[in-house]
């Protein structure tokens, strides 16, 4: 007779798990770019030439240091204010990754708590969890974010508070149906037949073996995280028009595109590469934790 003793969920080996990410070329190539970008922002203060807020009509609209008419010691040009295109983009870094940590954060705390309690428990807890989230999910996300910042006013705290509204849904659904296919498996029953109760069960079996599906996620959610802001900072909702935002960088580019194009193509492109590279570290975490995708 098999010793029941022996730990019941599927075995988590450390080393192994961290060799199979590390050949998963999504997340090292990923991972490495949002590690750098981390960095980034962390040490934007050190690392940015100007005073991002600084302005000098005088220098306005300068072009990029290999374009013609540029001046020493603006890599990346000049706004139509004299600002320092680059110094403005890395302290956007800094914004962006606050709300994509902080916002994916709170909305994989709150989805995974109600998607595991739908999921395990069941009947009436299950019923009115999964009504929350189908009410909260016939609202288009981007306008509900909108009206919410809108109604709770501007702010970094506005912004995030917006997002964890809005996408905890999406946690608590792929969680409940990963916790209720988790509990049908043979460690669940084993673990009843040697008295676990259903909390120890719940945290110290199943929650485990659901980690790799939410890694992925919380990745995804990062990137839709710095999506949202960015639209928010553009239609002029998140935080002051003089505060350096991607978003904000983007509408001001805009309406400059034929005077600066360099305004605008800048925080496109750290917007592009920053979500390229969340939903790529998410996709190659979803491989390479999955046993049977990576078959």
């Amino acid at each position: 007779m098999a010793d029941l003793s022996l730990p019941l969920a599927v075995p988590r080996h450390r080393g192994k798990t961290l060799r199979v990410l590390l050949t998963e070329p999504r997340v090292v190539l990923a991972g490495g770019f949002l590690a750098l970008l981390l960095l980034v922002a962390l040490f934007a203060p050190a690392l940015a030439p100007k005073d991002p807020l600084e302005q000098d009509l005088m220098l306005g609209t300068l072009p990029p240091a290999w374009l013609e008419g540029a001046e020493p010691g603006f890599l990346l040009g000049t706004d139509d204010l004299g600002r320092d295109v680059l110094s403005r983009a890395l302290y956007g870094t800094r914004i962006a990754l606050t709300v994509a940590v902080t916002a994916a954060g709170l909305s994989a705390l709150i989805g995974t708590a109600l998607g595991l309690a739908a999921g395990w428990y069941g009947g009436w807890a299950d019923r009115i969890i999964s009504r929350m989230v189908d009410i909260w999910m016939a609202f288009p996300p981007v306008l509900l974010s909108v009206l919410l910042v809108a109604v709770l006013g501007s702010g970094l705290h506005s912004v995030i508070a917006a997002i964890v509204i809005i996408d905890w849904t999406r946690f608590c659904r792929v969680i409940r149906a990963e916790t209720i296919n988790q509990a049908g498996l043979d460690y669940v029953t084993a673990a009843r037949a040697i008295g676990f109760s259903r909390r120890q069960i719940l945290f110290k079996e199943i929650l485990p073996n659901v980690a790799p599906v939410l890694a992925a996620l919380i990745s995804l959610e990062m990137g839709i995280a710095v999506i949202v802001e960015a639209i928010l900072s553009f239609v002029g909702l998140s935080l002051s028009s003089d505060t350096p935002t991607w978003g904000g960088m983007i509408a001001q580019g805009r309406q400059m595109i034929h005077q600066g194009w360099w305004v605008l193509v800048v925080p496109l492109l750290a917007l592009f590469a920053t979500v390229l590279a969340f939903n790529q570290l998410g996709n190659g975490l979803r491989v390479a934790l999955d046993p049977v995708m990576r078959r």
